[in-house]
């Protein structure tokens, strides 16, 4: 401080002069008409010593800090310095007060009081911190990075005093003060000195003293607005990183507003709020209040950011992170960060969903999840819409979707909770008359505008209104596809049982109907008749066969499923010819049919069913439940031990290759082994000491569907669409891809049954009968050959 002393004697000399004297010399001025110049002289004066004398003087002794190593020394300095600068200054502020203090009295005739007050202030901050050097900034931070640390450890150690009780909360300061700096027991946390040599008494009373000089200076926001501002963005960012990264299981808003809460205390003491030398002005209330919401929007954004980044793992992990998305929605309530999540999200979809090595399965559940999270965080769909379309767009794209959707809904799929749950509901949003009947009119008090963001070209009512399942189902925008594929699955199932029992499907079919309407699963509640109405016919024939004399009986029992062909999604076709006795047995089921139904009669599928048989060899009896054809092979065995492929073949009308997949299950069972390569033998007797060895079951032998597959089914309906094209042709000639698609849709792409074949898929099944030959295109357009009737 001797610095200050020996500057003392410059000023010295005003504090002599009376108030009155100096009145009186300006009285004398005014006489002469002079006092007018009096500001202009004053504020002259002012920037001549400033340039010249204070401003030089200031910052050499700033410069000192350069040699100075050791923190402590540093803050003293940082503090004479400004000591020494409110010294050379208060003169000319108490001149200032005068000169205020006339005007007011109507002595001066100058610029206003206040305005010549700003004037000076403005002269301050423009010749004394216009530019400043990268050692003052530094200086700066870390005095108020000291007294910030300071300060929220002498709060936390005074709540811990008041709530020695709540341990939870302790344990979570200590881990954030360890993380802070500070480890050991014997070192201050505040300035991380040793306890013995701590210093934050006197850190703390630095820190009021220069916050008063550069309050009475006015230069409290210009000086240390920066490095404010620098600390609290990362000590925020800091904290929030330890503390919410990855943690989607609680609210953190509470938790960091009383944090907030703390921070805003040392701000108080920063703008002199809280100090007990200076009363709370209206200037230091607005800037505080500004403080106040700069630091809230600030941890609103940057947490809004975190949640943003993260988005993808909250919404694969909701419901248990609906905390953090609830979060996430108070924050961009109070930030413009809409468009960010927009395209975030995008990307992290594409990235790290939307890819060829996720399952489909998988990408819908996520997709229902995101339905989810996203209404909740926007009750207006909006956000959904947006965000989730490559997601529809990309669904559209796998073979597989419809299947695993209605797969999910008959509770058929792996993790389908969600989807069948959704079909369970009371009261669901029907589906019966489209995806465009959306006119829900609720209450007008409960009306919503949509966000700026929204889709001006779709209705508010239905985006809010949908669910789950309508959504899904919009992403083909025909619900047709879904009861298609529903009634394949329903066939596939209801052909496996064999036990007639379809409770489970009445019920889904029931839910379905509710969802698509009565007339769309018409279809579907035949089938279910069909499967009643089978166990009763076979009931009726079986009972008719008991009264027979038991050498009438047939040699064995056959249950038959009825199906109304017309109803039932295609069938798969395969040839195969059954053995004459199990023919026969097919011939007695097919008259005593046709006595209960007069007028109609049964188209068997010999290739469809189960057999349950015994197969007795010498030592052992192996009891199987196996398809036909498997049956149909091990029977030709009861005649002949050995056989080779070619022979079956023949005997059966079954395709080598298909024939050698379905011989694998016999030799898996040890009944047959194949020696030579091509000849199949009974093994009548188990041979213990052989290798066992291991036969690996083609995929087709295991669940294998009783529907015709979506490529065979695609492959009959396009023939359909050949005999029509092959009638155009022949009557006008040529004709081009636009016009054939134009006419299909026309004349042929009608009812209920045929499906629609898109130009696109028009244009391959066209270009593959011009590789056959079948066609011939030039000129853009096609045409038949010549030797083509």
């Amino acid at each position: 401080m001797s610095s200050i002393c020996q500057a003392a004697p410059r000023s010295s000399s005003v504090g002599l002069l009376k108030d009155s004297d100096l009145r009186a010399a300006v009285e004398v001025l005014q006489r002469y008409g002079l006092h007018s110049v009096l500001e202009e002289w004053f504020t002259e004066v002012l920037q001549t010593d400033l340039q010249a004398n204070i401003a030089p003087e200031f910052w050499n002794c700033i410069g000192q800090y350069e040699n100075t190593a050791e923190e402590r020394q540093c803050s003293l300095l940082l503090l004479d310095a400004f000591c020494l600068l409110k010294c050379r200054l208060d003169p000319y502020l108490n001149s200032l007060d005068l000169l205020e203090k006339w005007t007011k009295m109507g002595l001066l005739l100058g610029t206003g009081s206040q305005m010549l007050r700003e004037k000076v202030y403005t002269m301050f901050k423009a010749i004394l911190f216009f530019t400043t050097t990268k050692t003052f900034q530094e200086m700066i931070q870390q005095f108020y990075s000291r007294t910030f640390k300071i300060y929220m450890r002498q709060w936390k150690k005074g709540e811990d005093r008041m709530n020695a009780c709540e341990s939870s909360m302790s344990e979570n300061e200590q881990e954030s003060d360890m993380e802070d700096g500070g480890g050991d027991g014997l070192q201050c946390m505040g300035c991380s000195s040793k306890k013995e040599q701590c210093w934050c008494p006197t850190a703390m009373e630095q820190f009021q003293q220069l916050n008063e000089i550069l309050h009475r200076l006015n230069l409290l926001e210009r000086v240390s607005a920066h490095a404010v501002t620098t600390i609290l963005h990362k000590m925020i960012e800091g904290r929030m990183e330890r503390r919410c990264r990855a943690e989607y299981e609680r609210s953190f808003l509470n938790e960091f507003q009383e944090w907030i809460e703390k921070v805003i205390g040392w701000l108080s003491r920063v703008f002199l709020q809280d100090s007990p030398l200076a009363n709370s002005t209206p200037e230091a209330s607005s800037t505080l209040k500004r403080w106040r919401c700069h630091v809230q929007r600030f941890f609103y954004r940057i947490y809004a950011s975190m949640r943003i980044e993260e988005l993808f793992s909250i919404i694969r992990d909701f419901p248990e992170s609906k905390p953090a998305v609830e979060d996430l929605k108070f924050c961009l309530e109070r930030t413009n960060q809409r468009q960010q999540l927009l395209s975030s999200l995008k990307s992290a979809l594409e990235m790290r969903l939307l890819h060829p090595g996720v399952n489909t399965s998988d990408i819908i559940t996520l997709y229902i999840s995101a339905i989810k999270a996203l209404r909740e965080l926007d009750p207006s769909m909006v956000i959904l819409e947006v965000a989730c379309e490559p997601i529809r767009k990309y669904l559209r794209t796998r073979e597989d979707t419809v299947r695993q959707i209605v797969a999910g809904l008959t509770g058929d799929a792996e993790g389908s909770g969600d989807l069948a749950n959704e079909l369970s509901k009371a009261d669901p949003v029907t589906l019966e008359n489209g995806q465009e009947s959306d006119d829900d009119i609720s209450e007008p008090e409960d009306w919503l505008p949509d966000p700026v963001d929204a889709d001006p070209g779709k209705l508010s009512s239905k985006r809010r209104s949908s669910d789950i399942i309508s959504l899904l189902v919009s992403i083909y925008g025909s619900k047709d596809l879904f009861i298609n594929e529903y009634r394949t699955l329903l066939a596939d199932r209801l052909l496996h049982q064999f036990n007639y029992s379809a409770e489970r499907e009445i019920r889904n079919v029931e839910l379905l109907k509710l969802r698509f309407g009565e007339a769309q699963m018409h279809y579907c509640e035949v089938m279910l008749k069909d499967m009643a109405d089978s166990r009763r016919i076979n009931t009726n024939i079986r009972d008719e066969e008991e009264k027979l004399p038991e050498e009438e009986r047939p040699p064995f029992s056959l249950v038959a499923v009825i199906l109304s062909s017309e109803f039932w999604p295609p069938l798969k076709e395969e040839k195969l010819d059954l053995p004459e006795q199990i023919k026969e047995a097919m011939e007695a089921y097919s008259k005593k049919y046709e006595k209960l139904k007069a007028m109609r009669t049964l188209n068997w599928k010999h290739h469809l069913g189960l057999v349950n048989l015994d197969v007795e060899l010498a030592d052992r009896t192996v009891s199987l439940s196996v398809s036909p054809v498997h049956a149909a092979i091990i029977l030709h065995f009861q005649s002949k031990s050995t056989w080779t492929l070619a022979e079956l073949s023949e005997m059966l009308k079954v395709p080598v290759t298909s024939l050698r997949r379905k011989m694998t299950l016999w030799l898996q069972q040890g009944v047959l082994r194949e020696d030579p390569q091509g000849t199949f033998t009974v093994i009548e007797e188990e041979q213990k000491d052989q290798v066992e060895k291991v036969v690996l079951i083609d995929s087709d032998e295991e669940g294998d569907s009783a529907m015709a597959s979506q490529a065979d089914q695609k492959e009959e309906e396009l023939q359909l669409f050949w005999t029509y094209i092959q009638a155009m042709l022949t009557n006008l000639e040529s004709l081009s891809l636009e016009r054939i698609h134009s006419m299909l849709k026309m004349f042929v792409m009608t009812g209920p049954v045929v499906t629609e074949i898109d130009i696109q898929e028009l244009q391959g099944f066209l270009q593959k009968k011009v590789r056959d030959q079948q066609l011939i295109y030039s000129g853009g357009v096609y045409r038949l050959p010549k030797n083509c009737g």
